[in-house]
């Protein structure tokens, strides 16, 4: 499937469930993928209307925002975002919100001092610590799948996180009608998948050079 059929497919899915969130979700990502910034950070921004807490789409929709030129509108996203990510513990948005705002030359909000102090109660407590949410956790007791992503995810990612995805990943699977035994709905759920565990382009660029290696 090319991008603009991918574009189609999902401007189908959002406007026959408006309130369905992973629909424009789906749809911000393949209208980046087209070099069409200003229509995925709407649908980014939609998605953030319909589930303010998908600090996720904060950050999408900020760098989208900043592509169309629309720097003030990013900054004022970002910020709302940064603090959404922090309160939620979503350390991987987070710290890539934090990176988007200083590069536009913005103030990076200040968190409170319980979270600071929480913060550092977890770093010298030995913890296994989720790379996703930035929160202590359960190791997983074995790669969920083969090859260097699971590898990533068995390292990094917690048991708890894990579970979370599962149910998310369902939702995804529903919302989207996906058919795993088919090539391209199968990558579309490894994409929702990276987005959600925070998997960008660079490190699965990484990790697939270092298998190959």
């Amino acid at each position: 499937m090319d991008i603009n059929e991918r574009i189609a497919r999902f401007e189908h899915m959002a406007q026959a469930d408006a309130d369905n969130d992973m629909a424009h979700f789906s749809l911000g990502g393949a209208y980046a993928q087209a070099d069409r910034h200003a229509d995925a950070a709407r649908s980014f921004l939609r998605c953030i209307e319909i589930n303010p807490d998908m600090s996720k789409a904060y950050q999408l929709a900020g760098a989208e925002l900043v592509k169309a030129g629309d720097r003030t509108e990013a900054a004022r996203v970002l910020t709302e975002g940064y603090r959404v990510a922090a309160r939620l513990g979503d350390l991987m948005p987070r710290n890539a919100i934090e990176k988007l705002l200083k590069d536009l030359g913005e103030e990076v909000p200040q968190l409170d001092a319980s979270t600071i102090q929480q913060m550092d109660r977890l770093a010298s407590s030995g913890a296994f610590v989720c790379r996703r949410t930035g929160r202590p956790g359960t190791k997983l007791p074995a790669q969920p799948f083969k090859g260097p992503v699971g590898a990533w995810i068995f390292e990094n990612i917690s048991a708890e996180t894990w579970r979370e995805w599962i149910g998310q990943g369902t939702k995804v699977i529903n919302e989207l009608r996906l058919d795993l035994s088919r090539d391209q709905d199968g990558a579309t759920y490894d994409q929702h998948m990276h987005e959600y565990l925070g998997i960008d382009e660079a490190l699965l660029r990484e990790l697939h050079a270092k298998q190959g290696a």
